[in-house]
């Protein structure tokens, strides 16, 4: 058994007892498997262990791993998005993660409309106020997905944090409560065609904590493939 394929069983073993814990059904957590800067070879082995969802944080990455990866994978686009990236992601990736302002909105609408497809999307919010963190202020959630409601070919379907890195992840626990929390609020607005559904949080450090709390997403690489290697250039 190779380590891609032994990591995997550990992570899943932890999902389910998170799952245990928290009173929840495993279906309900979908496991992303990270595999920026990670190797098509790599990927190969984790869909041979069943996997098919896969998240990455550079669009040049996406283009080139669903260039090379023919077979029908959820990718998703996980990291910052510049709008002049954009036009390059309909009909490569399931969801973008990290809608965080109007401009990439009203890029994504064009970009999907010239498409022909609906692109559903997560907003990025940075719950614990990092600076080095991209999103919306928790405050001004609410507000950006009122405005961005009426786009027709963006389908609003929850919301997404990167908590901080820590070596305790209880330390994250009120991080990933608020962002619930938050969906909740905003779903009891009714705002007109939102209907959120989908909490991304919770990475290899906390992703047991986030499950707790509620994720129905939870973004793993390091504890699949293993630390990366930002020397190599892709």
């Amino acid at each position: 058994m190779g380590y891609i394929e032994e990591n995997l069983k550990e992570v899943e073993a932890n999902i389910q007892k998170a799952c245990d814990r928290a009173g929840r059904d495993r279906k309900e957590v979908t496991l992303i498997c990270v595999s920026k800067t990670k190797p098509v070879s790599d990927i190969r082995q984790a869909m041979e262990c069943g996997q098919t969802y896969f998240g990455e944080n550079k669009v040049q990455e996406i283009k080139d791993k669903t260039t090379e990866i023919t077979e029908s994978l959820h990718w998703h686009m996980i990291g910052h998005l510049q709008t002049n990236k954009v036009k390059y992601l309909p009909g490569r990736v399931d969801m973008i993660h990290s809608v965080d302002n109007i401009s990439l909105a009203g890029e994504i609408e064009k970009q999907a409309a010239k498409a022909g497809l609906v692109m559903d999307v997560l907003c990025e919010v940075n719950v614990a106020g990092e600076d080095t963190k991209f999103g919306l202020t928790p405050d001004a959630t609410a507000d950006f997905i009122k405005e961005i409601a009426s786009l027709s070919h963006i389908r609003v379907r929850g919301l997404m944090t990167i908590a901080p890195y820590t070596d305790d992840p209880e330390s994250n626990r009120g991080y990933f409560r608020t962002l619930k929390s938050l969906m909740t609020d905003i779903n009891a607005m009714n705002i007109p065609n939102i209907s959120m559904d989908t909490l991304s949080m919770g990475m290899t450090g906390d992703y047991e904590v986030a499950i707790e709390e509620g994720a129905t997403f939870v973004r793993v690489g390091t504890g699949i493939f293993g630390e990366r290697d930002y020397s190599k250039k892709n």
